[in-house]
C-alpha cells in the first residue's frame, strides 16, 4: 500500500525510527549533530585517498614519463578512489551506534532493476530537458576542438566512466539520502530532514571549482528532489541510477563539467554553452544555470502530484474495501 510521501511510516525511514542507537544517555541530543558532522566528513576522508593517483599522475606528468592509463581510467580511477570508502565508513556507523545492516539504508526491494532501470530513464530524461532548454534560447553549440580518440575508443571510455559514475553517485545518495535523512527526519520530522540533508549535499561542493550562488541553489535542489524521489520509491535503487546517469550524460554524453569539474576525454557529443552563464551555467557546467534550476523544480512538483495523486486513488479503494 502506498504511504504518503512525508510519513514518518514510510519504509525508507522505518530502519532509524526502530532501531536502538548506541550513544550516551546524557548526550542524546547531540546524536543528529553527530550524524551530520560525520557526513560532512566522511567524503574528505575520500578525498584524502584519491590524493594518492592524483599526486602519482601529477608527479609522472610533470617529470615527463609517458602516464600509466589514459584520461578515462586515470578519471576512473580518481572516482572510485575517491568514493567507494564512503560505503565503508556508513557500513562502520551503522554497525557500531544504529546496530542495524547496512541494507536497512534504502536497499530492500522486490524491483531493484526494475527502479534502477526507470531511474536511468528519469535522470537522462531530465538532463537532456535541461540541454533541450539551453538549446531552445541558442546557448548551445557543438564544440569545434575535434577529439583525439576514435569512436570505439570514445564508447570504451565512456562505458568504463558510466561504472565509475554509478560508484559515485551510489556512495552519495547512501550517505545523503540513505543514511543522514532518514535519522533526520524520525527527529525533527520529514519536511526538516529533506531541506537539511539537501542543505549538506549543497554545501559539500563549495569548494568545487567556478561554484556560484545558482550553483549551490541547484545542488541543494538536486538534493530535494532526490529525497523526493527516494522517499515516492521508499528506497535508494532510483535515485542511485538518477544520480549516476546525470553526471555522466553531463560530463561524457555532452561534453559539459560535471560541478565544475573538467572532463577531457571519453566524451560522445561534444557540446559547449555559448550563453550567459547564470542561465547556462558557465564553467560550473549546466548544473550553475538557470535552465537546470527549472527542470529541477518542475521535476520535484511531478513528484509530488504523482504523490498525491497515487494516494488519492488508493483510499476510496480501501475506503470501499472496508464497507
Amino acid at each position: 500500500m502506498p504511504i504518503d510521501l512525508f510519513s514518518v511510516d514510510n519504509h525508507l525511514l522505518q530502519p532509524a525510527r526502530k532501531t536502538r542507537v548506541r550513544w550516551p544517555r546524557q548526550a542524546g541530543g547531540l546524536y543528529p549533530f553527530a550524524v551530520m558532522l560525520f557526513s560532512g566528513f566522511v567524503p574528505s576522508i575520500g578525498t584524502i585517498l584519491f590524493l594518492f593517483p592524483l599526486l602519482s599522475f601529477s608527479a609522472a606528468h610533470f617529470a615527463g614519463w609517458e602516464p600509466f592509463f589514459d584520461p578515462a581510467q586515470e578519471q576512473f580511477i580518481r572516482l572510485v578512489a575517491g568514493f567507494l570508502p564512503i560505503y565503508f565508513w556508513v557500513w562502520l556507523w551503522l554497525a557500531i551506534f544504529e546496530r542495524r545492516r547496512f541494507r536497512t539504508i534504502g536497499l530492500k526491494s522486490r524491483f531493484p532493476l526494475k527502479e534502477y532501470g526507470r531511474g536511468l530513464f528519469v535522470g537522462l530524461l531530465m538532463f537532456s530537458t535541461s540541454i533541450g532548454l539551453l538549446a531552445i534560447f541558442g546557448f548551445v553549440t557543438v564544440e569545434t576542438a575535434s577529439l583525439e580518440q576514435n569512436g570505439w575508443m570514445i564508447l570504451q571510455g565512456a562505458g568504463l566512466l558510466l561504472v565509475a559514475w554509478m560508484i559515485q553517485g551510489a556512495a552519495e545518495e547512501v550517505l545523503i539520502r540513505g543514511f543522514l535523512m532518514p535519522i533526520l527526519s524520525v527527529r525533527y520530522g520529514t519536511l526538516l530532514g529533506i531541506l537539511l540533508s539537501s542543505l549538506l549535499f549543497a554545501l559539500l561542493h563549495l569548494l568545487n571549482p567556478n561554484v556560484s550562488l545558482i550553483a549551490i541553489l541547484n545542488l541543494f535542489l538536486f538534493g530535494v528532489f532526490a529525497a523526493l524521489y527516494a522517499l515516492y520509491e521508499e528506497g535508494l535503487w532510483g535515485v542511485f541510477s538518477i544520480h549516476a546517469i546525470w553526471n555522466w550524460a553531463q560530463g561524457n554524453l555532452y561534453g559539459f563539467e560535471v560541478s565544475g569539474m573538467e572532463i577531457r576525454s571519453a566524451i560522445i557529443f561534444d557540446l559547449k554553452e555559448i550563453g550567459p552563464d547564470w542561465f547556462t551555467g558557465g564553467l560550473f557546467g549546466p548544473e550553475g544555470g538557470i535552465a537546470v534550476t527549472v527542470v529541477l523544480l518542475l521535476s520535484s512538483l511531478v513528484v509530488v502530484v504523482a504523490d498525491r495523486q497515487r494516494t488519492r486513488v488508493v483510499s476510496p479503494k480501501e475506503g470501499l474495501s472496508r464497507d
